[in-house]
C-alpha cells in the first residue's frame, strides 16, 4: 500500500537562468579568442565541471597540452617576424585557428545540449517543506443491479409509440347461464300465450 507520507526528494542539478548562461558563454568565448586559443582550457574546465563526464576531463587535458605546445612553439620563433619562415607562420596560424574553432564549437554545443536536457529552471520553493501530493480520488465501485432491483423495474414504455387499447374482459360463465335462463323463460311465456290464443279462437 502506498502511504501519504512525504516522498524522498531526488537531487537534481539546478539550471541557471538563461541570462546568466549567455553572459558566461560570451565571456569565455571572448577570453579564448583574445588569447589566440592559449586560454581555451578555461572554457573546457568549466564544461568539465558542468557535465562531470570523463570525456570532457580528457578533452580538457588534451587542450592544456596543445596550449602548452603552442606557447612553446611561439616562444621558439624569432622575435623579428621577418626572420620567421612562411611554413612556420602558416603552421602556427593553422594551429591557432584549429584550436579556436575546436574549443569554441565543442564548448558551446555541449553546454547548450547539457542544459537543454535539464529543461527549464525550476521555480523557487521554500526548503524543508515537501511538495503537496496530488489529490487522489477514491475508487468508484460500480454496483450491479441485483435480482430484487431488476424484478421491481417494469418494462420501459416508448413515448413515441401509440398506446394499445386494453383487452376487453371475457364475459363470465354465470352471466351466460343467466341470459340463457331468461331466454328460456321468455320462450315458455310466448309459447303459453300462443296456446291461450288458439284455445280462445277455437271456442
Amino acid at each position: 500500500m502506498h502511504g501519504y507520507g512525504p516522498t524522498p526528494q531526488q537531487q537534481t542539478t539546478s539550471r541557471p537562468s538563461s541570462g546568466t548562461l549567455t553572459t558566461v558563454r560570451v565571456i569565455l568565448v571572448t577570453v579564448t579568442v583574445l588569447s589566440c586559443g592559449l586560454l581555451g582550457w578555461v572554457a573546457m574546465l568549466r564544461l568539465a565541471f558542468v557535465t562531470r563526464k570523463p570525456r570532457d576531463w580528457v578533452l580538457l587535458a588534451v587542450v592544456i597540452v596543445l596550449n602548452a605546445a603552442l606557447f612553446a612553439f611561439i616562444m621558439g620563433t624569432p622575435d623579428d617576424p621577418d626572420d620567421m619562415s612562411d611554413a612556420a607562420a602558416l603552421f602556427m596560424m593553422v594551429w591557432i585557428i584549429g584550436l579556436l574553432a575546436g574549443v569554441i564549437t565543442y564548448y558551446l554545443y555541449t553546454e547548450i545540449r547539457h542544459y537543454s536536457s535539464l529543461g527549464s529552471p525550476a521555480p523557487y520553493s521554500a526548503p524543508g517543506h515537501p511538495a503537496p501530493l496530488p489529490y487522489q480520488q477514491p475508487p468508484v465501485h460500480h454496483q450491479h443491479p441485483g435480482p430484487q432491483q431488476s424484478r421491481h423495474q417494469g418494462p420501459q414504455l416508448n413515448p413515441y409509440t401509440a398506446p394499445t387499447p386494453p383487452p376487453t374482459p371475457a364475459p363470465a360463465p354465470r352471466r351466460l347461464d343467466q341470459v340463457r335462463a331468461e331466454l328460456d323463460e321468455l320462450s315458455d311465456y310466448l309459447r303459453k300465450e300462443n296456446n291461450g290464443n288458439r284455445e280462445g279462437e277455437g271456442r
